[in-house]
Parts: C-alpha cells; sequence; structure tokens
C-alpha cells in the first residue's frame, strides 16, 4: 500500500509499504480518504520533541472507508461495510482499528466523506458544554469545530455569537445558524459589543477554539458570574497564563473538553453519525478543499494557513481492490 511517512520538519514522502494484517479484535479498512486536524500543524512544523521519521501513515486519525479485512474474535463487522474508525495511521490506503473502535456508516451517507473523529469530537464537546434553551453561547474561532457547534448550539435554543476573524468564517457561521457575528480583531472592542448584546452581563457559555493565548484570554472576559467556560482548542503550543483572580471572581466552571476516554469518544461519533444520517446536522460545506495522498504537505500547510474559503482539508484515495 502507499502511505505517508514524515520525514522531517515540513517534509514527507509516500511509500510503498507492506499492508498491515489485523489481529484478534481488529479490522483493516481500505480507506476512502482522512481528515486533516489541525492538531497535525505542530508536529509537522518540526518541534523539538517531534522524532523523524513517523510510522507509515501516522498522524491520520480522522480516517473513513471500507472493512476489507476482519482478524479473529470480530463480531458484528463483515468485509465490505462501510465505516469511520478511531485509528491512528489513516495517512495511509490502508488503516487498522480495534473491532469497538468502528462506527458503520448507514447507506444513506453512501459515497459520502465521513471524517468521523472530528465529528465525534464536537458532539462531545457540545454535551460537556451543557447549553441550554435561552442562554448566550458565544463561540470564539468559526472553522470546522466552530461552525458544527453553532449548528448544534442553535439547534438547542441557545442565542449564538460567533466570533472569529475572517469574513468568510463569519458568513459561515451565519449559515449554520448564528444569531450575531464579531469579527475578532480588537479585544476592547469584542467585550463592548458582547456587553451590549447582553445587557452588560456576559455569556452563560463561552467555547474557545482556536488553541490559542489570546482567544483564552478573551473567553475569560466574556463568560458571565457562574457561566461555563468550555476549552475546545488544542493547546499544543506551550503553556498559557490565565487571569485566574477573575476567574475566581466570577465563580465560572472550566471545562477542557478533551476526550480520552475511548467508550467516550465512540458516544460522540454514534451521535454524530446519527445526526448526520438524519439531516439534523450537513456537514458537507465544510468539506472545502482535497488533495491526493502525494499532496498531504499542500493539505497541512493550508490547514496552517488558511487560504480564502477554507474550513476543512481532506485527503482522499482510491486504493487498488485488496
Amino acid at each position: 500500500m502507499l502511505a505517508a511517512v514524515f520525514t522531517g520538519p515540513r517534509a514527507f514522502a509516500v511509500h510503498q509499504v507492506e499492508r498491515p494484517e489485523p489481529g484478534a479484535g481488529e479490522v483493516r479498512i481500505r480507506l476512502e480518504g482522512c481528515g486533516v486536524c489541525a492538531s497535525n500543524i505542530t508536529p509537522w512544523e518540526g518541534p523539538e520533541w517531534m522524532q523523524f521519521p513517523t510510522e507509515p501513515g501516522g498522524m491520520g486519525h480522522e480516517g473513513w472507508g471500507v472493512i476489507d479485512a476482519v482478524g479473529a474474535d470480530v463480531a458484528n463487522l463483515t468485509v465490505g461495510e462501510r465505516v469511520a474508525a478511531l485509528s491512528f495511521k489513516s495517512f495511509a490506503e490502508f488503516d487498522l482499528a480495534k473491532a469497538d473502535a468502528v462506527v458503520k456508516l448507514p447507506e444513506s451517507l453512501k459515497n459520502e466523506p465521513f471524517p468521523g473523529e472530528p465529528l465525534g469530537c464536537a458532539f462531545n464537546i457540545f454535551r460537556r458544554s451543557d447549553i441550554r434553551p435561552g442562554q448566550t453561547v458565544a463561540i470564539i474561532g468559526i472553522g470546522f469545530l466552530g461552525a458544527v457547534l453553532t449548528r448544534l448550539a442553535k439547534d438547542a435554543g441557545a442565542r449564538v455569537v460567533a466570533i472569529s476573524r475572517r469574513e468568510s468564517s463569519l458568513a459561515l457561521a451565519r449559515s449554520y445558524g448564528a444569531d450575531e457575528v464579531i469579527v475578532m480583531d480588537d479585544h476592547w472592542r469584542i467585550l463592548e459589543d458582547v456587553r451590549t448584546l447582553t445587557g452588560g452581563k456576559g455569556c452563560e457559555r463561552v467555547i474557545e477554539a482556536v488553541g490559542k493565548q489570546w482567544p483564552l484570554d478573551l473567553a475569560g472576559e466574556l463568560v458571565c458570574e457562574g457561566g461555563r467556560l468550555v476549552i475546545a482548542g488544542y493547546h499544543q503550543d506551550g503553556p498559557r497564563q490565565v487571569n485566574m483572580q477573575m476567574w475566581n471572581w466570577k465563580g465560572i466552571d472550566i471545562v477542557s473538553a478533551h476526550e480520552r476516554d475511548p467508550e467516550v469518544q465512540m458516544h460522540g461519533l454514534r451521535d454524530a453519525v446519527e445526526a448526520v444520517a438524519s439531516g439534523r446536522l450537513d456537514p458537507r460545506p465544510l468539506y472545502t478543499h482535497r488533495y491526493g495522498l502525494d499532496r498531504l504537505g499542500d493539505a497541512l500547510n493550508d490547514t496552517r494557513d488558511k487560504p480564502d474559503g477554507f474550513v476543512k482539508a481532506l485527503v482522499t484515495f482510491e486504493a487498488e481492490p485488496a
């Protein structure tokens, strides 16, 4: 099979390697594609802690495709079933997944891309946000996660205020149901705008979905007394400072909405499959850019640089039949 190997900072090669064989309790998936996650960017840049070369397919964790081999002791999954999986070497034509980390995709999603991990992540963030009807919810950063969360929060009966840098992101937020949009360019003006929108109270829920210091600072300012600050951004580029005096004074709940329990991750993935299959959520407008495996570097650079209209990159390919 073909698999991407990261060979150094901002460098990769596509290698021909042996297809992995599923062990007991595993299935092999002939991948149709894999989403590119913002968490891939820092390793791609080659920080001090990153080790090269990576394993074939490494860093790809948003894969979907068709089961083409089943290991021993696997029940209820068969060759030919189309699935999304939580697996970790999906920048390749094939990947292995534990049978209990796979969700079948219904016929209604036939031929539709389905990067299950980020969709499941959005549903778990939403669950931990505990959004209720009538609340004002600020979402800082309208990319893939922010857009999905905008739709979910709006469907839950909240008033959604979307805050993001790019006009295209704000337009996307509107299309997913945001009641108000604010360009993220001036800290004090944003605070004043939100005070005006909320009668000086602030927001009952604030979801920070950027993963940088300033948006985290802004989120702490925007949440009201007794509210909930949900950290959905992935802060992997170094320590953060927070205004603990303000957080203490407000008596807010702080939620780091990153799940490590596989059962919880699968709960979100199953919720996402149901929502998309039923039509409650349409993520297709978010899949804005597609690349072949040989253009993985372009996909990563665009995920970092966000050209106009960019939301989500998918690496897609067709593997030869087994």
